[in-house]
């Protein structure tokens, strides 16, 4: 199912502008002359960006526009503007990470994911604002991204500029981490697509970490089938990265179809709808029947019991340990620079032993089993994915641990935290508005390296619905 002839360029979708361009019909440097004067229109005041790589980004479309005319095609992301989280490092473009201690710093090399798309020839537009550090709350010293659906709604977190700029229609896709839910919340909170892929798929070299054994590299775009193309291009072995896999990458968007015969999706009726939003429940039910029309079968089964604040308490050790050994080149000696929530976080990880860690490791390894015995059963599993959007008043987001509590009650880890510590992948896909007119999402939890059925199921749906087409009106 194409984009509507009335979408504006900017919200068409990736494999739609893609083909334009390999056809000829769409010059690269007139798209990204067009999202750069998009962004300076209006991010001002949704703050997504961090870093706008101008120069350099109409370079790398003259350059994709010379290859193409000459017959080089190198691909559907050959021309074709998209932006990535300031985690990644970015030859001779400072990278931040959110952190006042890393301000200026500049990079001499790419991150692996950099320079795949390059080699693909994307254009990078420029890096997307986080959180601090990749945690759950924002310095000072940077910008809170703003969800175009509403000034005043969360915007997710640490991937909450590429959530921004991907839904405000500021690049084609954007590159986010989920360390925690960080891909899935600010999917679902600006009403995009996102794409958690098993731990190790997606190289992490050059990526700053959080925690090394958490932090996953996924696409957040308009469509499913845009997210399939992202992933395809930057996952893959990389021998600079001690955990990544040498799977081979499936062809995914080659085997995307419209319809679901054969497919088995669980639903656990207790788990979905524990603590969360009724209407929301309401929507997943309306995903269910569609799944069900489209062909797949529709089976009952159990999740693990898992209280939120319960796993998050033995997630938050394990990321604190790791956050802390991280940074310790600038921690504790520059204490000071760092702000309330993260700087909280790394003096809870400077305080565990050895043992500690071990102990939160063997509870990680209890909670995995419990979790992959469950959506290895099945396909895939249907849940929310982390809950739904809600109003959040920006001095909380720059807060300490204990100001930011009335904030991260509101997340449903049991939805997201898992499929961390498992390194299993996910796929969130937007599936209907609130009445107030904010997203709601769906997620479908995956079995390590199932992304190709998650992306079967999420393209199905969503090519038997409409909720990809709606945009903010900014």
């Amino acid at each position: 199912m194409s984009d509507s002839a009335s979408d504006p360029i900017h919200y068409r979708s990736l494999s739609t502008v893609a083909d334009a361009i390999r056809d000829g019909q769409l010059s690269p440097v007139e798209l990204t002359e067009a999202l750069l004067s998009r962004i300076g229109s209006v991010d001002e005041r949704l703050m997504s960006y961090a870093t706008v790589m101008g120069s350099q980004a109409l370079q790398a479309a003259r350059e994709a526009e010379q290859e193409l005319q000459a017959g080089n095609y190198k691909g559907p992301l050959h021309g074709v503007p998209i932006a990535v989280k300031d985690l990644c490092f970015t030859a001779g473009t400072r990278t931040m990470g959110g952190l006042k201690v890393l301000r200026e710093f500049v990079p001499d090399y790419d991150a692996t994911v950099v320079r795949k798309l390059r080699e693909a020839g994307a254009v990078i537009l420029g890096k997307l604002n986080l959180t601090e550090g990749a945690l759950s709350g924002y310095h000072r010293d940077f910008p809170i991204p703003v969800n175009p659906w509403g000034e005043d709604l969360w915007a997710g977190v640490s991937s909450s500029g590429s959530g921004v700029a991907t839904a405000a229609g500021l690049c084609f896709a954007s590159l986010g981490t989920d360390t925690g839910g960080s891909i899935r919340y600010p999917a679902m909170a600006n009403g995009v697509v996102g794409l958690k892929p098993t731990y190790g798929r997606v190289s992490r070299y050059g990526v700053l970490e959080l925690a090394a054994s958490l932090d996953h590299i996924g696409p957040m775009t308009r469509s499913v089938k845009d997210a399939a193309i992202v992933f395809e291009e930057i996952s893959g072995f990389d021998d600079r990265d001690s955990s990544s896999l040498r799977d081979s990458v499936p062809r995914i968007t080659e085997a995307l179809t419209n319809e679901l015969s054969g497919m088995r999706i669980g639903v656990d009726e207790h788990y979905l709808a524990s603590g969360t939003n009724p209407a929301l429940v309401d929507a997943i039910h309306e995903v269910i029947e569609v799944l069900r029309q489209l062909g797949a079968e529709i089976v009952a089964l159990t999740m693990p019991n898992a209280d939120p604040m319960d796993l998050r308490n033995a997630w938050l050790p394990i990321c604190a340990y790791e956050a802390h050994k991280a940074h310790s080149a600038t921690y504790p000696s520059r204490a000071d620079e760092y702000g309330g929530y993260f700087g909280d976080a790394l003096k809870m990880g400077a305080t565990m032993s050895a043992e500690d860690y071990a102990n939160s490791t063997k509870l990680r390894r209890k909670i995995s089993r419990q979790y992959e015995l469950a959506v290895g059963a099945v396909d895939a599993v249907i849940c929310p994915s982390g809950g739904s959007v809600f109003p959040v008043e920006k001095e909380v987001q720059y807060g300490n641990m204990e100001k930011l509590r009335s904030v991260i009650q509101r997340f449903q880890g049991q939805f997201t935290i898992p499929a961390d510590l498992a390194g299993t992948p996910t796929l969130t896909v937007p599936c209907g508005f609130s009445d107030e007119g904010s997203p709601f999402a769906v997620q479908f939890l995956g079995s390590r390296l199932s992304e190709s059925n998650l992306c079967r199921i999420g393209h199905a749906y969503e090519q038997a619905t409409q909720w990809h087409r709606r945009h903010p009106a900014i």
